[in-house]
């Protein structure tokens, strides 16, 4: 040790020396406790990284009650799946789960659970693997995650090969959350309408998140059964120690009992086990009451009753919505008052921006549109995301004070449409600072269009060596790509009608990547509107199949939105250039 720290070998330990020895020294000892700190905590698992360099100084860790809740929810949706026969069930209490999302079609599959039809089920290779269709469902399933509104960025095909815990884990409740969050909107159920306060308009609940409506509703029940409202799912959900009504009107685990009671009465006619539950001692015990409760309505889902005990977060709301999706136990109000065209749901160009931004990791995550962006924050970091320099010290973060807090969001919009005027070079006529912080949607659509067409061109640019890229340029080099490829089809601009059959994007795709398409999964002649939308479901799926990152959904390909056909070709124009370039 002493002749390692010898650094000019004058067999003599300096004062500089001794220093850097004792610096060494300490780093390992601070580290090695670390570890073993988390190596103690119950029910996390931690693991050195995985390559050389990263198993000598990164720790990474997972929950092994999240796996448990995983495996099981897994095991219970794709159960009847038949290309799911060589992986289900799995064992909650091993490693399976990791070694099961290696070929990639758990993965797919339990994309279409949580927003179906996103992969086009002929695309998933099922047959007869092979480490090159492995790697192609694993590109589509990740592609196809990040089209749904998943972060992806720091994930790819290979640490899933390598079952990273951490990965796989947080892959996967990115997936399951925006199945269960799926229906909690007032546009996808009415009755929640129902949830209005007392003095509210329609408006404050409509700007609520999903997480924040389940909470509005566990309260409305649990304020109909004459409780206390609970402020969390964590504190206020956990079991405290023993109590019974009469000494704890507040117990988090009758709040749920109770809850759970009403349910059973309200759809099965079933008698409540809360004053049984209530003379039990044991914490853990009287959580299993609870969830026998939840098991007679089919939701004992994602809670064992350490986990209650516990108040585990991410697990709780997963119940909870598990629960609010199974038995909303709401009735429609007649709200004479309620202006009916404020419960539209958003467009399909909508939620492709939405979830365009939120696959690069947006903060805060982006539920409505344009009420989320009326701090421009997120505006802001897509700038980013393009190149566009952000001066930080301009930008105003919440919390916002009470008195001139939508002054400082104004501050931020005003400075997001500078940016877009002065920097970027965004066409941004009589656009200002103001109609984003009002949630204008013609005016928030326009800017947000324009950064999300920066973003996919940019590839392009870069792979071009910065030659300017613009709508005739990607329209002739897909023609060019098409003639090359000998296919009889060609576009002329992103309106072409030819484009809503999707047969110049599947020979494109044909030309770019060979064997990639199986032509007889598609309809070239007489073509029906079902037969239309099939070829695009298919040409979507084998886009992200191959590596190209489409957010467009079938239907625009159909439906001809020139937008969005444009970033389909601009992608798969992306993906051609890679191939010239390796």
């Amino acid at each position: 040790m002493l002749g390692a720290a010898d650094h000019n070998k004058d067999e003599k330990i300096s004062f500089e020396e001794f220093v850097s020895l004792y610096q060494e020294l300490k780093s390992k000892e601070v580290r090695e406790s670390f570890r073993k700190a988390i190596n103690k905590k119950d029910g996390i698992r931690s693991f050195g990284g995985t390559s050389g360099i990263s198993s000598e100084g990164t720790q990474h860790s997972y929950s092994d009650e999240e796996k448990v809740a995983f495996v099981n929810w897994i095991n219970k949706t794709l159960a009847e799946d038949p290309d799911c026969k060589h992986l289900l069930p799995m064992d909650p209490e091993n490693e399976s789960l990791f070694k099961s999302v290696k070929d990639g079609i758990l993965l797919c599959k339990m994309i279409n659970f949580s927003q179906p039809d996103t992969i086009d089920d002929r695309v998933i290779n099922t047959k007869k693997l092979t480490t090159f269709t492995i790697s192609e469902n694993l590109v589509l399933a990740l592609n196809s995650a990040s089209a749904i509104g998943c972060t992806v960025v720091n994930i790819d095909a290979q640490d899933l090969i390598m079952g990273k815990p951490h990965l796989v884990l947080g892959l996967l409740w990115q997936i399951i959350k925006i199945g269960l969050f799926a229906d909690i909107q007032i546009s996808r159920n009415e009755a929640l309408i129902a949830l209005l306060g007392e003095g509210e308009d329609l408006e404050q609940l409509l700007s609520m998140s999903p997480e924040e409506l389940l909470l509005r509703w566990v309260n409305y029940h649990l304020n109909n059964a004459g409780w206390q409202p609970i402020g969390n799912f964590t504190e206020d959900i956990k079991v405290l120690p023993h109590c019974t009504i009469q000494t704890q009107p507040k117990s988090p685990f009758l709040l749920l009992s109770s809850l759970l009671s009403g349910f059973l009465q309200h759809y099965r006619g079933s008698h409540s086990m809360t004053a049984l539950s209530s003379q039990e001692k044991d914490d853990i015990q009287r959580a299993e009451f609870m969830l026998q409760q939840a098991a007679r309505l089919d939701c004992r889902q994602f809670v064992t009753p350490a986990d209650v005990v516990a108040g585990i977060h991410k697990l709780n709301i997963a119940f909870v919505a598990n629960l609010f999706n199974t038995y909303p136990a709401l009735n429609k109000p007649n709200h004479n008052d309620i202006d009916l065209s404020l419960l539209e749901g958003e467009t399909r160009e909508e939620r492709t921006f939405r979830n365009w931004m939120n696959s690069l990791g947006a903060y805060p995550y982006v539920n409505h549109l344009y009420r989320d962006l009326t701090d421009a924050l997120v505006i802001l970091q897509l700038y980013e995301k393009i190149q566009v320099p952000v001066e930080q010290k301009r930008v105003n973060r919440p919390p916002y004070p009470a008195l001139g807090g939508n002054m400082r969001k104004l501050e931020n919009c005003n400075y997001a449409v500078e940016l877009g005027k002065k920097e970027a070079k965004f066409s941004l006529v009589g656009i200002g600072g103001v109609n984003i912080n009002e949630g204008n949607k013609t005016h928030t659509l326009a800017l947000v269009w324009q950064l999300m067409r920066r973003y996919t061109v940019k590839v392009l640019s870069d792979l071009g060596e910065g030659e300017k890229v613009n709508d005739e340029l990607i329209v002739n080099w897909v023609n060019t790509a098409l003639k090359e490829g000998k296919k009889e089809t060609a576009i002329t601009s992103f309106k072409d009608k030819l484009i809503s059959t999707s047969l110049p994007v599947i020979d494109l795709i044909d030309t770019i990547a060979p064997n990639a398409i199986k032509e007889e999964m598609v309809k070239r002649e007489n073509l029906s509107d079902e037969d239309k939308l099939n070829n695009a479901k298919y040409a979507i799926s084998v886009s992200r199949k191959i590596g190209a990152q489409v957010y467009a959904l079938p239907d625009d390909l159909v439906e001809v939105k020139p937008k969005m056909v444009m970033t389909v070709f601009a992608c798969l124009m992306g993906r051609g250039l890679k191939n010239v370039k390796a």
